[in-house]
Formats: C-alpha cells, sequence, structure tokens
C-alpha cells in the first residue's frame, strides 16, 4: 500500500523479547514496524527479497501452509515517508503476533528446518512478552504516540463537529428551550422578546455546548471573533457542521428540554441532566451558583 500523503508522525525502537524493533505511528494512526525489524524481531539476517509473493519472513516454501487469511490480508507492505523525509517499507504491527504464530504451528508439526528452529525459538520468546501487553500499546510506548492520542483524537471529534465556514444563520434554538428554563427559574417569559437575562448565554453554554461532545465549547469560543464590547459576532451553532454538529445539536435539545418539562425546580433538572447528559471529563453535582439568586 502506498499513500501519497502518508508519513510518520512518531517514531521509535520498539523493545521486545531483548530485541529492539524500528517502528513509528503514521498520520492516519497505523502503527508500522520496519521490514527489517521483523527479521531483527524473529533472528534471522536481512538477505533480500523473497522467492515466493510472501515478505521474506514468510518467504520458505514449508512455511506457506501456516499462512492464515488474516495474515495475508495484512502482508501488503505499507509505503511512507519517515522523519527524515526517507521513503521506507513496514509492515502494519498488528501482524508481528500472527508472525510468530505461522512459525509455532511449523514446530508444533514439526515442519521446520534446522535454521527455522532457532526462529522458531525467538518467536515463542515474542508471544510471550505479548502475552502481557499488547502490540499497539508497546508500539505507542516506544514512539511516544501514547502522549499525543487523547490531543489527535480530540482533533478529529473537532474537525466532525466545527466547521471551518461559518453557516448561514437560521433560527436552530427553539423558543421552548427558553421557555421551560425561565419557568424553572421563576422569570417571566415574554415570547418574540430579545431581552434575556446575562446568565442565560452562561447556562446555554453549560446545558448545551459543553455537553456536545468534548472540547467543543473551548473550540467554538476560540474560532468566534467578538466586537469592542466583547460579544461574539455570530452565534455558535453557526460554526457546527451540516452532517454532525448541527444534526447532534438538535437531538441534545430535545433531550435537555425533555428533563426540564419533567422538573419542577431547577435544582431538579440540573441534578437529572447532570446524571443524563454529563459534561465532558466533569462529575458535577450542585447546580450552578446562579440557584440563590
Amino acid at each position: 500500500m502506498e499513500t501519497k500523503n502518508l508519513h510518520a508522525t512518531h517514531e521509535g525502537n520498539l523493545v521486545i523479547g531483548g530485541t529492539e524493533i524500528p517502528s513509528a505511528v503514521l498520520k492516519d494512526g497505523t502503527r508500522v514496524l520496519i521490514s527489517k525489524g521483523f527479521l531483527t524481531a524473529l533472528g534471522r539476517p536481512w538477505k533480500g527479497g523473497s522467492r515466493t509473493e510472501l515478505p521474506n519472513f514468510l518467504g520458505a516454501k514449508n512455511l506457506i501452509p501456516y499462512v492464515s487469511e488474516e495474515l495475508r490480508d495484512g502482508l501488503n507492505p505499507i509505503k511512507y515517508k519517515n522523519l527524515r523525509g526517507q521513503i521506507v517499507k513496514g509492515y502494519k504491527a498488528e501482524i508481528l503476533p500472527l508472525v510468530c504464530d505461522v512459525y509455532l504451528k511449523a514446530r508444533d508439526e514439526h515442519k521446520l528446518t534446522k535454521n527455522q528452529v532457532v526462529v522458531a525459538k525467538k518467536a515463542d520468546i515474542l508471544v510471550r512478552a505479548l502475552a502481557s501487553v499488547g502490540i499497539i500499546a508497546l508500539v505507542d510506548e516506544a514512539t511516544g504516540y501514547q502522549y499525543d492520542r487523547a490531543r489527535y483524537a480530540l482533533e478529529e471529534i473537532l474537525d466532525r463537529f466545527i466547521s471551518k465556514d461559518l453557516r448561514k444563520w437560521a433560527k436552530t434554538f427553539p423558543d421552548e428551550f427558553y421557555e421551560q428554563m425561565f419557568k424553572l427559574r421563576g422569570w417571566q417569559y415574554v415570547p418574540f422578546s430579545v431581552k434575556r437575562p446575562g446568565v442565560v448565554g452562561k447556562y446555554t453554554n453549560d446545558l448545551v455546548y459543553d455537553r456536545l461532545a468534548p472540547g467543543i465549547l473551548e473550540e467554538l469560543k476560540h474560532i468566534t471573533p467578538r466586537d469592542a464590547r466583547g460579544r461574539t459576532k455570530h452565534r455558535y451553532f453557526q460554526r457546527l457542521t451540516e452532517d454532525v454538529g448541527h444534526p447532534r445539536l438538535r437531538e441534545h435539545l430535545t433531550a435537555v428540554i425533555a428533563l426540564m418539562k419533567a422538573s419542577t425546580k431547577w435544582d431538579q433538572f440540573y441534578r437529572m441532566i447532570q446524571r443524563a447528559l454529563p459534561k465532558y471529563g466533569e462529575t458535577l453535582e450542585l447546580p450552578l451558583d446562579e440557584k440563590r439568586d
């Protein structure tokens, strides 16, 4: 497999079974082991290409009957740019235990050559090492990717929810959302009025944007410009994507309004929403300070 824009974001040496194996994490999250690394892991020297359609660490004819379909599907080499800008070839890290299994099965059936018996012993050590910690976790630790996984996951969420283009304004928050809020707060609700207590914006952020997905409110605050008086120049919902963000907002508002209708007091409602639709990364039990207004 070769992709023009496929390149490594993290690199490092995976230490397993007393052997160092060059590894990398690609931009799309694929974990790879460098081609020569497979031979190194199995204690075999690099001897160039294989005479079969299989890579050289599985190229011996006596091993072919033990190559599973799952393993064959993962044996397409991946060409990518490493951190030095060089084109290198690797294989998905997940196939290492499957490769080891080939040698172990052949060993159990006494089909190995004398040289391959040594490889099977190495494969046995690798499989035992992988039994306690998965290959993906080991690659992530070796390359340092474990520290960036959460950040990349958050970036993917934000890309799905928040659009780089500003949507045309359209009424999104139903009047019932504010009507129910005013009822629970004991405020007089005037239909069609745009005048609302200043704290309504705080409530909206708390009840809606903070609970849509991780990091959404922070990103919306970051990308939304403000005027000289500090007021946002457009509504947050205008930045939500048409296919994911906006439908998720409508679903969330429906759920919030249902909880409002089922409540008779603000404190009761807030405790219910904390249980049913909690903020991401927070576990709050008390209502907002304004409950004592």
